[in-house]
């Protein structure tokens, strides 16, 4: 947009330019700040989904079970209590 005032003009210019440059650095510190947080995860040994949801069903499994022993136990010992 022209206006009759050659200095606003100028400004105008000055900042579009200002704030394209600012908006190429806010892009380059978020693809660095992103780099830096993925190498920091990949050092944290973080399990991957497919390996929580592996264990998640292992535990599950087992308390299962350990219900199931308990039941048990609990049977075994009713019986020679009777004796």
């Amino acid at each position: 947009m022209q206006t009759r005032n050659p200095f606003i003009d100028d400004l105008t210019k000055v900042a579009n330019g200002a704030m394209g440059a600012l908006s190429g650095v806010k892009d380059e510190m978020t693809a660095r700040m992103r780099d830096q947080i993925a190498k920091i995860l990949d050092g944290m040994n973080i399990p991957r989904r497919d390996e929580f949801d592996a264990v998640k069903a292992m535990a599950a499994k087992a308390r299962e079970e350990n219900e199931e022993l308990k039941q048990k136990i609990a049977a075994l010992e009713a019986k020679l209590a009777e004796r």
